[in-house]
């Protein structure tokens, strides 16, 4: 039993050095480049207009991450899941979101910036932008990835 625990003691000493150190980051508007940003990242709907920055972690590893999304106007988002569980902040723009196995326009709720949302694990749910474009901001603990 002694030796069963001093080897996971052993595992985890040595699973907590590989870890990546915490990163200072303080970033204000001004400073989200999305001229750089990608297309249909790990963690968004797949749709190529949609930019993606990683603002920590990375979606595709185990670990706490946040991505920024910038939804151009007049993009309609079908139902679709994440395996892990996220939350959402509305940074700019009105995103209208709404739970469910198919898009339902009667279900979709105007979220203002400075709106929170969830998306709980392999919790169908869809969306859409009206006239302007909106910026997202995600965390959740990845893997992340998505299925329609």
């Amino acid at each position: 039993m002694r030796r069963a625990l001093l080897g996971l003691g052993l595992v985890l000493v040595a699973m907590a050095a590989a870890a990546d150190p915490p990163v200072r980051q303080r970033m204000t508007p001004a400073e989200f480049d999305f001229t750089t940003a990608g297309s249909a990242g790990a963690g968004t709907s797949g749709i190529a207009a949609i930019q993606t920055i990683v603002l920590k972690g990375n979606p595709t590893k185990p670990g706490l991450y946040t991505i920024m999304l910038r939804i151009p106007a007049n993009t309609r988002i079908a139902a679709h899941t994440h395996p892990d569980d996220r939350i959402g902040t509305v940074i700019s723009g009105t995103w209208y979101l709404g739970y469910g196995k198919t898009f339902d326009a009667n279900a979709l709720k105007s979220l203002p910036p400075g709106s929170f949302y969830t998306e709980p694990p392999n919790d169908p749910h869809f969306a859409e932008t009206g006239d302007s474009a909106v910026v997202l901001q995600i965390t959740g603990y990845g893997p992340t990835g998505t299925t329609y």
